[in-house]
């Protein structure tokens, strides 16, 4: 309950942070270009709550569906102009701030106000998580499997990724980001590598491989590309209490020998024994105070993916911790250093965001890729647990592709206004009303078949796991 409690909480903070910020650019140019705002409200449908503020008495409104929002602004085209203001009215003094009205340039600015509000957001987000250091693991790769495109590189178990492509790597975040974009883009990409020995290397990795289901799922995976795992010991560290490991009599300290009679070499080994067995019972042999003794343990069946993983909830022992503890790092700069880097983060997520979309209308990458509000509530959920520092990660990431997204030249969002006001520079005069409604239905109808493919693929992900 608590978790489904955290994602809720996640989902509404960020969509409210988001929108907010979105809105308000709209709503802070209207106001520097002179233009009366009559709303604005966060949410559609119902008011739930609204205060009148200011000398214009703009309403500032709560509503109860949380999937957006809105700025009104004083429009000639939406009311009657009399000499006195009547409900739905203009008074004749207010004329000259109605949007429609405005100069064409104003009109731009204040539509190109809300995505780029989104924008300086995401540059702020990411320019504090560059300050204050992003931890992650450092990019070792561990032994490729056999037929792999890393093994036909020449990658090898320890060599350290330094750079992709030409951009440096400090952590397997900055490999896997690098990797996706240059996998959309195809071909191959170089990576520089530093070997155990402190040598450096480069190699050609082959994305061609790749297909476009690849991509939403472990692309890393399937091109070889896996983290080194240190080979400890299989020495148990906490039991969890009422757990499987716990029912079948193992204690902090236990050494695992064997499982169903094959030595066990590494806690790696004995882990992966054990998420292949949900449900089957494991004879293990383990030592303890220096005597050998005999445990049947029965690993729980976990997750909602099919088949399930075997879990025993024991963790490893303090060899195991202090060894990915040498695996950590954190990806910290300095304030002036990490003004490029954050303005670069965001410039390549907008890139890449519109080449997927680009990619996905042309079918050389799968419509899975398109996530909708279920997914972008559980990942808010998941990176709200994790900490700010993650949380602050997917904030800044949604807020670019709402940016984006708001920039597409689809009738209804900003990116389909400019388009009429781009025509209206080239041809002189506003376009026609008949070309406006037009274009609501054909700006319905794409808005409506993106919501449905994004909700067919959240679900899909939901029943599938």
């Amino acid at each position: 309950m608590s978790g489904a409690f955290t994602t809720i909480l996640a989902f509404i903070a960020t969509v409210g942070l988001l929108v907010v910020v979105h809105e308000y650019g709209h709503y802070l140019v209207a106001r520097l270009a002179g233009v009366k705002v009559l709303r604005f409200s966060v949410g559609f449908g119902r008011v739930l709550w609204s205060r009148r503020i200011g000398a214009d008495q703009t309403e500032w409104a709560l509503c109860a569906v949380p999937l957006g929002g809105y700025v009104k602004m004083l429009d000639t085209r939406e009311a009657v102009v009399e000499e006195r203001a009547g409900r739905d009215n203009i008074p004749q003094s207010d004329i000259s701030r109605a949007f429609d009205v405005q100069p064409v340039g104003k009109r731009i600015a204040i539509v190109l106000a809300g995505p780029a509000a989104n924008f300086l957001a995401a540059f702020v987000l990411y320019w504090a998580l560059f300050v204050t250091g992003l931890p992650g693991m450092k990019p070792v790769v561990a032994e490729p499997a056999p037929g792999s495109a890393a093994a036909a590189a020449g990658l090898s178990n320890g060599d350290v990724v330094v750079a992709v492509g030409g951009s440096a790597a400090g952590s397997w975040t900055d490999v896997r980001w690098l990797l996706l974009k240059q996998s959309v883009r195809g071909g191959s990409v170089t990576l520089e590598l530093e070997g155990a020995g402190g040598g450096r290397a480069t190699r050609n990795l082959d994305l061609s491989g790749l297909t476009p289901e690849d991509l939403d799922k472990d692309f890393l995976a399937k091109l070889g590309m896996r983290p080194f795992v240190p080979r400890v010991s299989p020495t148990l560290g906490r039991v969890q209490p009422g757990g499987a490991g716990e029912r079948a009599g193992l204690v902090a300290g236990d050494r695992v020998i064997t499982v169903d009679g094959a030595p066990v070499r590494s806690w790696t080994e004995f882990t992966a024994r054990v998420r292949a067995s949900p449900g089957r019972p494991l004879d293990l042999e383990v030592e303890r105070a220096g005597r050998r003794i005999e445990v049947r343990a029965v690993p729980e069946a976990a997750g909602s993916a099919t088949p399930k993983t075997g879990l025993l909830r024991v963790e490893p022992g303090a060899e195991m911790k202090e060894a990915y503890e040498r695996l950590q790092t954190t990806v910290r700069l300095g304030p002036l250093e990490a003004v490029p880097r954050a303005v670069h983060r965001v410039w390549d997520l907008s890139v890449f965001s519109l080449e997927m979309l680009a990619k996905m209308v042309t079918g050389q990458v799968s419509w899975k890729n398109l996530s909708g509000p279920i997914t972008i509530a559980d990942y808010a959920g998941q990176t709200a647990s994790m900490g700010w520092v993650s949380f602050a990660g997917f904030l800044a990431l949604v807020s670019v592709s709402l940016g984006v997204l708001n920039l597409l030249p689809v009738p209804l969002l900003d990116g389909g206004h400019l388009v009429y006001y781009l025509v209206e520079i080239a041809k002189g005069s506003p376009v026609s009303e008949r070309t406006l409604e037009i274009g609501q239905r054909v700006g319905l109808a794409i808005l409506a078949g993106l919501t449905f493919f994004a909700l067919y693929n959240d679900i899909n992900r939901l029943l599938t796991g």
